[in-house]
């Protein structure tokens, strides 16, 4: 198991605001990772004393971002990547600061290249599906123009 450390060391996000805590299983096309800051009252995401269930996407954004470094040539130094899009985003609960047990995080790539990746992407706790959707990443953001 990859703990909290190994994330940290290889995603952009540092102390609370990485927010996953292990990587729990991965392949080539997947990665399921396990949270527990959703429950901490100091969570940087935390709006009115409560976590929206829309932050969740953050959760697998940084599971996209492990992923990558999972994938990685093991020599390549990580690539700044961003969320360039989201569709189908279904949130089944209005907040998560109050889901009792430890998110599970799962995001599976189903397309993509060196530059631009798409995953699927859900997150459930004891097997009830919290929030779900799709996300394109573009991997290789010093390269994209903006208009």
């Amino acid at each position: 198991m990859l703990d909290r450390a190994w994330i940290a060391a290889r995603i952009p996000h540092q102390d609370s605001m990485c927010l996953l805590d292990a990587v729990e299983e991965w392949s080539d096309e997947h990665v399921r990772c396990r949270a527990s800051s959703h429950r901490a009252a100091d969570n940087p995401l935390r709006a009115h004393d409560r976590l929206a269930a829309a932050c969740g996407i953050e959760y697998a954004a940084q599971a996209m971002a492990v992923h990558g470094a999972l994938t990685a040539q093991q020599d390549a130094r990580p690539r700044a990547g961003f969320l360039a899009s989201l569709r189908g985003v279904k949130l089944h609960v209005g907040r998560l600061d109050n889901i009792a047990a430890d998110l599970m995080i799962e995001v599976r790539r189903f397309s993509g290249d060196g530059n631009n990746v798409l995953y699927d992407f859900s997150i459930l706790s004891e097997g009830r599906m919290l929030l779900e959707g799709r996300a394109a990443v573009i991997i290789n953001a010093d390269a994209a123009s903006v208009l």
